[in-house]
């Protein structure tokens, strides 16, 4: 599980980076779409499977489908996928 926080109807899809929200450190997001019928949610899902180089059927928002912060399910090796992040992050 990774905790996104989403910002809809952006110049450009786009991952941020990391921040901190609230308490918690989260993904920072951006994508085009707009948060309507699942719109934003969909771009979400295909943006991180890109981004991790992953098929895009094994990235799913799990939680917080009308929400900003979002928790968004990679299913995958739990060390590749963590590696992965990091060197896209990197």
């Amino acid at each position: 599980m990774l905790t996104v926080r989403l910002t809809p109807k952006s110049a450009r899809d786009e991952i941020v980076g990391i921040e901190t929200f609230g308490e918690e450190t989260v993904l920072k997001a951006r994508v085009r779409a707009l948060p309507e019928d699942g719109r934003a949610n969909a771009a979400l899902e295909k943006l991180i499977a890109r981004w991790l180089k992953v098929p895009a059927s094994s990235v799913s928002v799990a939680q917080g489908t009308k929400s900003r912060l979002k928790q968004v399910k990679i299913e995958g090796e739990p060390d590749e996928l963590a590696a992965a992040i990091v060197a896209s992050l990197g």
